[in-house]
């Protein structure tokens, strides 16, 4: 299996990739300032369980197609900018009726899933991550220990660990701050207005870097 050596480097390069905001991390901070703490933790778990979804896909070796293929790793990057645009659009329309959710404080089942949803859409899209599984966690695996899918399993279950804890520190530092926004139906639009308008930025930008073989 993985040796210690090996499992701690592998955590220590995840933390300085996650700790520098990325996709996910600016999503969840546009949900917790659009729509509270609950809102932004449910995205945490949604990008959790989408970069997971991307392990297992280095895992079983889809991952190293993606690498290999400009034309599938931009196509996965513009859908997942795309997708940010669109959500940053239908913020900015929405962010008059956010005093309504605050009232009901975003409880409604269909709303949770739809956010675990959208949080999971962005992180099996989150170009930042499925780089570094294709490219950096195939070289951690130990191939004379065997069980080489097993041990990407675990290592990158380590980098969602770290990810989980950190994401969520974001998402509540953002929701205190929003809990003065508000108490002013005005400055509820505009946070909300700006959760809109940082994940259309986070779109563009998304669409405009990367690859450039």
């Amino acid at each position: 299996m993985v040796s210690s050596e090996r499992l701690l480097a592998f955590a220590a390069m995840s933390f300085l990739l996650i700790v520098i905001p990325g996709p996910s991390v600016l999503f969840v901070i546009g949900r917790a300032l659009a729509q509270g703490r609950r809102a932004a933790l449910t995205t945490v778990a949604g990008n959790t369980v989408g970069a997971y979804v991307l392990v297992v896909a280095v895992a079983l070796g889809v991952g190293s197609v993606v690498e290999r293929s400009v034309l599938v790793f931009t196509a996965l990057k513009l859908v997942g900018a795309a997708y940010l645009v669109y959500l940053g659009v239908r913020a900015w329309r929405k962010r008059g009726s956010l005093q309504a959710a605050v009232a009901t404080d975003g409880s409604a089942r269909g709303g949770g899933l739809r956010t675990l949803w959208e949080g999971f859409a962005v992180g099996v899209a989150n170009p930042k991550t499925m780089v570094f599984f294709a490219a950096v966690l195939p070289q951690f695996v130990d191939r004379a220990q065997g069980h080489v899918v097993v041990q990407m399993l675990l290592l990158g279950l380590v980098f969602n660990l770290i990810a989980v804890a950190c994401d969520s520190v974001w998402g509540l530092a953002a929701a205190t701050g929003r809990d003065w926004f508000a108490r002013s139906p005005r400055r509820l639009s505009l946070v909300g207005g700006i959760g809109g308008l940082t994940m259309i930025g986070l779109g563009v930008t998304v669409a405009a870097t990367g690859r450039k073989d």
